[in-house]
């Protein structure tokens, strides 16, 4: 019995070429991994940096609230340089702030000064209750 392939078959469509994308979604997922990985390196330094910063304001107010009243002209001077941080902060704060300097000027441009009197240690300690740190 002789058997023939070269029977046409009409039922069966040829193969057909499938795109591949494989290639171009690989791609798309590896930016989209190196962005994810770039923000959170970068979000790491930037909370890093953030805790090594330094407050100033911190800094002057554990300064002003030192402040060694055993020399009153150092004391007047460190009030006044270390107090004019927060002046700004508000306008009670300022006026509050130019009334201690104020009082505290006797104490700062003589050679021999007397301790710093129980009133402006008053209103030196309110100054440094206003402060909002």
């Amino acid at each position: 019995m002789a058997v023939s392939y070269d029977i046409p078959l009409h039922d069966i469509k040829p193969l057909m070429e499938v795109p591949d994308s494989s290639f171009a979604i690989l791609m798309i997922i590896a930016v989209i991994m190196t962005a994810i990985v770039a923000g959170g390196v970068y979000l790491f330094y930037r909370n890093l940096k953030r805790k090594k910063r330094i407050d100033h304001r911190k800094d002057h107010y554990k300064a002003l609230k030192k402040v060694d009243f055993r020399d009153p002209k150092r004391a007047a001077y460190a009030i006044t340089e270390h107090g004019r941080i927060f002046a700004d902060d508000s306008e009670r704060l300022n006026e509050t702030y130019t009334n201690l300097v104020s009082r505290l000027d006797a104490y700062k441009y003589k050679k021999v000064v007397s301790a710093i009197d129980d009133e402006s240690r008053s209103y030196y300690k309110i100054y440094l209750e206003m402060i909002d740190v």
